[in-house]
């Protein structure tokens, strides 16, 4: 009985319980060049952000500051919300008008 206890006991090691694990991370990309939906949409809207951040002569928004920011929107709204200040006059006017519940 004391042999049993003792291989249920042992700790296997990472490869044993996933096999595929060493395939996954080589063809997972690297640092910073993981590309997401959310990831994606950020990017664009740290762009158009900081080209009117710039000409207002504010300091550029980082991509944590503004995923702090977008923290709680769900991705869908993320797509509403790019497609309306897409079509806005001033983008960033608009991105942060539509980010204010007071305004709705």
């Amino acid at each position: 009985m004391s042999d049993d206890k003792s291989k249920s006991n042992e700790l296997k090691s990472i490869s044993e319980l996933l096999p595929n694990l060493a395939r996954k991370i080589a063809e997972a990309p690297k640092g910073r060049n993981r590309l997401t939906e959310r990831g994606e949409l950020m990017r664009f809207f740290v762009r158009h952000l900081n080209h009117a951040r710039k000409r207002d002569g504010l300091t550029p928004i980082t991509m944590a500051h503004l995923g702090t920011i977008l923290d709680k929107i769900p991705t869908q709204d993320l797509y509403y919300l790019k497609s309306v200040c897409s079509q806005a006059k001033d983008f960033s006017k608009r991105f942060w008008w539509e980010l204010d519940p007071e305004k709705h």
